[in-house]
């Protein structure tokens, strides 16, 4: 099956599979929130992005072989509603934002800075700080050794624009620069984009659009 990342609550899951790491989706809880399980496929080792909701959900898709780590992308309660059980069930080290970590119930076992390499099995994701939907944000890039890099934006980027800076225009501004210095000044147009919420999409899509976002001002 071809990876489309289109998914929602109480449907199955979607499988990106690529030559050293498989990245699963789903969609969770009213809010609607998206998780990624990403499994190096040489250790086995598995790592979660975002315990948002629905833990009987996460867990069956984490099944058996557990998870070595979880991240959170950022403190709003959407993203960690699950973070305690699935912590409980599985012994996982936490990690988040360190300007982020104090707006999680959850105590990050890892406070995350900017260029963080943060490890599954033999994989390797850098984290990248993206300030102005929340002061610490964390963006997960996986630069793929085969192919394209991918990216794992939280809130930040979506298909059509940034993350909701709640008409503040100093954090408007703070985060299309990061965004724009942080992703698309340094990733090809191939890069796969995995959001928060929602469809996937691509850079080279949301690109063109950089200015008329600008423009509006959200």
């Amino acid at each position: 099956m071809t990876y489309s990342g289109r998914v929602t609550v109480g449907g199955p899951a979607d499988v990106h599979e690529l030559k050293d790491l498989m990245i699963t989706k789903v969609a969770v809880g009213p809010m609607e929130n998206n998780a990624y399980l990403l499994r190096c496929r040489a250790t086995d080792e598995q790592l979660l992005i975002d315990a948002a909701n629905d833990t009987g959900t996460l867990l069956g898709m984490i099944g058996d072989d557990g998870i070595a780590s979880v991240v959170t992308t950022h403190r709003h309660g959407d993203h960690w509603q699950a973070l305690a059980e699935v912590v409980a069930a599985t012994g996982a080290r936490t990690y988040a934002g360190r300007y982020d970590a104090e707006g999680i119930p959850v105590p990050a076992d890892v406070l995350v800075d900017d260029g963080d390499v943060i490890r599954v099995g033999q994989v390797e994701l850098t984290a990248r700080r993206l300030v102005g939907h929340t002061p610490g944000s964390i963006a997960l890039v996986y630069d793929d050794p085969h192919g394209h890099p991918h990216v794992f934006t939280g809130d930040c980027l979506f298909p059509g624009g940034v993350g909701n800076t709640h008409k503040d225009p100093e954090a408007f501004a703070s985060l299309l620069h990061d965004v724009e210095t942080k992703i698309f000044d340094v990733l090809p147009d191939e890069t796969w984009v995995y959001p928060g919420h929602g469809k996937d999409t691509t850079l080279g899509a949301e690109r063109p659009h950089l200015p008329e976002w600008r423009a509006r001002g959200w």
